[in-house]
């Protein structure tokens, strides 16, 4: 393959379409769904969307290449458990909401006839009043019961202004620092398709300088159709944030709730099906 023939310029573009492509793929859009639910503006999100592309990016790039320059053999079950992590980074980004939904549902249907106690918020606010004409202060706290839903109402409050709520167990791992976990996501996402990448670039150019190329060139894709796939998702949830919150909070735990159900979901084809922790395992890279 010679560098001035117009067979390069077309591996080149080819390379870009398929990873604008690849950004589209059904776990990279739930991954990313998750990440940017709660974002208010569409600049925000295309950020998202590219940071995702870099962390994808980085180990396709360093683990890709290793594998078509020095020919390394993957392991089957190594290939499966990189996969499975990616399950695994999917039902962690929908654990809040699938843990939000079963707390709704047990409130719904055990919790109306407890005592009032089980039901209770106990906290004080404290006060400072002027003690006497010398001018001394002293401090006292008022305690007071407020019910389970005021105290989620207000829990609630605090989340939409903008601190992140906790959930018991479960952090809200898709609500806080967005931009580093859809790096790290991305990371994820990159480990689990370098090997399999690389082994079918490799199988398509033989020349191991410009199979890495051709990888460099679909990472630039990656990036590029992740930052604009976010911004096309982006846009109704930027929408319902601004004119219905109601609408905008319930999309936020409906990608919640898909990319739990995808990851488990994904977590049984690779376990179960592809029998990663049977004895004879089934990788097909794709």
């Amino acid at each position: 393959m010679s560098l001035f023939s117009a067979e390069p310029v077309g591996i080149a573009a080819l390379g870009l379409l398929l990873g604008m492509r690849h950004a589209t793929d059904a776990d990279h859009v739930v991954a990313v769904t998750a990440i940017l639910s709660r974002e208010r503006r569409l600049g925000a999100a295309a950020r998202i969307g590219a940071v995702w592309g870099l962390g994808h990016t980085l180990t396709v790039m360093v683990v890709g290449a290793a594998i078509i320059i020095f020919k390394l053999a993957v392991p089957v079950r190594l290939g499966l458990a990189m996969e499975f992590a990616v399950a695994l980074a999917l039902i962690a980004l929908g654990a809040t909401a699938a843990a939000n939904l079963m707390r709704s549902l047990a409130r719904k249907f055990f919790g109306g006839a407890e005592k009032i106690e089980a039901h209770a918020h106990v906290h004080s606010h404290r006060h400072m009043h002027s003690r006497d004409e010398s001018g001394g202060f002293f401090v006292h706290s008022h305690p007071h019961v407020h019910s389970a839903g005021h105290a989620e109402a207000e829990h609630e409050h605090l989340s939409l202004a903008g601190e992140p709520a906790q959930s018991g167990f479960f952090t809200s791992f898709a609500a806080t620092r967005p931009l580093m976990r859809s790096f790290a996501v991305g990371l994820v996402h990159g480990l689990a398709g370098s090997a399999a990448l690389a082994l079918l670039v490799l199988s398509a150019i033989p020349q191991p300088l410009w199979a890495a190329a051709y990888l460099a060139v679909f990472c630039v894709g990656v990036i590029v159709g992740m930052a604009l796939l976010t911004i096309a998702i982006a846009t109704p949830f930027v929408f319902a944030a601004r004119r219905f919150t109601r609408l905008h909070e319930a999309l936020i735990t409906g990608s919640g709730l898909l990319s739990f159900g995808f990851g488990l979901v994904l977590a049984y084809q690779i376990g179960i099906v592809d029998r990663l922790f049977g004895a004879a395992p089934l990788w097909i890279p794709h």
